[in-house]
């Protein structure tokens, strides 16, 4: 059986705004994910970090996130998408993180 575990980063740039602030189209992006029972998300200082069983769902999320930016007001939208799909094993992003934490010298 092949295991799929696919990681993301997403960060979404409203352009065409009246203000500098993004919260608004951030905070509307993680609702417009929240009812997704299969995914992970994690919000940091420069995007939002999601974890999904497959492409047809982190693709979903994406879709999702960014289609809530419009529907909030923006005119335009600039997407960074990075994306982790590894097939030989399955690790949360959290497993990732632990594991480069465990090789830093204390």
């Amino acid at each position: 059986m092949e295991v799929i575990m696919v990681v993301c980063e997403l960060t979404l740039v409203p352009i065409g705004t009246e203000t500098t602030s993004v919260s608004k189209y951030v905070a509307g992006a993680l609702d417009s994910i929240a009812d997704m029972k299969n995914i992970t998300f994690a919000l940091n200082p420069m995007g939002t970090v999601i974890e999904a069983p497959d492409l047809d769902t982190m693709y979903e999320a994406i879709k999702r996130m960014q289609e809530s930016v419009f529907l909030n007001g923006a005119n335009r939208v600039y997407s960074v998408v990075k994306i982790d799909d590894r097939r030989d094993k399955e690790r949360s992003f959290m497993e990732k993180i632990d594991s480069v934490e465990s090789k830093r010298k204390k």
